[in-house]
């Protein structure tokens, strides 16, 4: 008995050991980029005003990136709960280590207050970004995202609609994105996913 207690305890440190080390490329389940996405540099303005230098303020993070704008009427609500259950999933000691940035890509609408507020209702430490058209344009384009459009005026007094790129970018400490998640992708799948990255990053494969 005790023979098999010492094998049992030996095995379950092992197990425990392989899935606390440095995660690797063929542990993520999300889509993997064939070369490592360099983290952007870009400059844009939190919802205070202050301004936020991408690289520098994630640095050292598994840093969540998405562009979107307040009146999407699905695939940015689904995004951004879907980070939220992400985040909430994880140890607390992980879910320091992960920052969730959202860039509006409607900054005449997306008032700082209002962008702020909506955020709050998905995750109160998400941050939000917004900026100049320019700079919001910029910044997509540092990523090789085609840049927002505003389509025509919806009926019923709707207002407009934005066309938009909606993956999810995940930018690991070493400043570069090695997944990144479409729309559609499962919350159980982005998941896993933070709880690989956030144990540290060997590099591939």
């Amino acid at each position: 008995m005790k023979r098999a207690l010492a094998y049992a305890l030996t095995v379950a440190a092992a197990a425990c050991a392989k899935s606390s080390g440095p995660a690797r490329l063929s542990e993520l389940r999300g889509p993997r980029l064939e070369r490592g996405m360099p983290k952007p540099e870009f400059v844009l303005q939190r919802v205070d005003g202050t301004p936020f230098d991408f690289r520098q303020a994630t640095r050292g993070t598994v840093t969540l990136l998405f562009f979107g704008y307040r009146n999407c009427p699905d695939v940015c609500p689904l995004h951004l709960a879907n980070m939220a259950w992400a985040l909430r999933s994880l140890p607390d000691v992980d879910r320091q280590r992960v920052r969730v940035v959202f860039v509006t890509t409607d900054p005449a609408r997306d008032t700082p207050d209002q962008l702020e507020s909506w955020l709050s209702r998905f995750d109160a430490s998400f941050i939000g970004l917004t900026g100049t058209p320019a700079q919001i344009e910029a910044a997509q384009r540092s990523l090789g995202m085609a840049p927002a459009v505003r389509e025509g005026e919806l009926p019923k007094g709707g207002g407009y609609g934005i066309t938009h790129m909606s993956q999810i970018w995940a930018f690991t400490p070493d400043d570069s994105a090695h997944v990144m998640n479409p729309f559609g992708v499962k919350r159980e799948d982005l998941a896993a996913d933070l709880r690989i990255l956030t144990r540290g990053w060997s590099g591939p494969p």
